[in-house]
């Protein structure tokens, strides 16, 4: 399919009050076969996500501490959570840092997570990753662990006002691209 009709297919199905706000831009490279255009998504018309572009205002993580030491990350812990540390224990540990034990453990797998994400969001290719989205359900991108995807399918007008609102809690372990685009969605449901 061709980059305009993919261009023309994408922004059809952007949430109306995101019209005009977000943009899909592609760049290619006509007489150099060796180099692979590239594509990028535009909020007002600024650059917001480029595939591994680092240089951004969004935050790109180089390393599993990296993440672990964010204080911007929210990472909640569940009770089955804690009781999973307190049943692997050999003895007894105080509640308070069976907390602790157990929001360590969640941020390494999430930190494992988002690395995987974003590395493979910069070795995407944009329209593979957008034919996908336009053959696969609301459901499966938006759970998906493809960045790309979840992000297409945020801003997608089948993402009802409920959806949005019920789902704060699983955009907080999601990549700060995500967390971004769910924001801006957020704001005009």
């Amino acid at each position: 399919m061709s980059w305009s009709k993919l261009q023309q297919q994408l922004e059809s199905f952007l949430a109306p009050a995101l019209k005009g706000t977000v943009e899909y831009r592609s760049t290619s490279y006509r007489y150099v076969p060796d180099k692979a255009g590239t594509c990028h998504i535009t909020v007002d018309k600024k650059n917001i996500l480029n595939m591994g572009d680092k240089s951004n205002f969004i935050r790109w993580y180089q390393s599993e501490i990296e993440i672990k030491n964010d204080p911007s990350l929210d990472i909640p812990v569940t009770e089955a959570e804690i009781e999973a540390v307190r049943s692997g224990a050999k003895g007894p540990i105080p509640e308070d840092r069976l907390k602790v034990m157990a929001a360590s453990r969640k941020a390494t797998e999430h930190a494992k997570e988002l690395l995987a994400a974003q590395a493979t969001l910069t070795k995407s290719n944009f329209v593979a990753t957008a034919n996908k989205f336009l053959a696969s359900s609301i459901e499966e991108s938006l759970e998906s662990r493809d960045i790309l995807l979840n992000i297409l399918a945020l801003v997608d007008k089948r993402v009802g006002k409920k959806r949005i609102l019920n789902m704060s809690e699983a955009v907080k372990l999601k990549h700060p691209i995500v967390q971004y685009f769910y924001e801006l969605r957020r704001r005009t449901v």
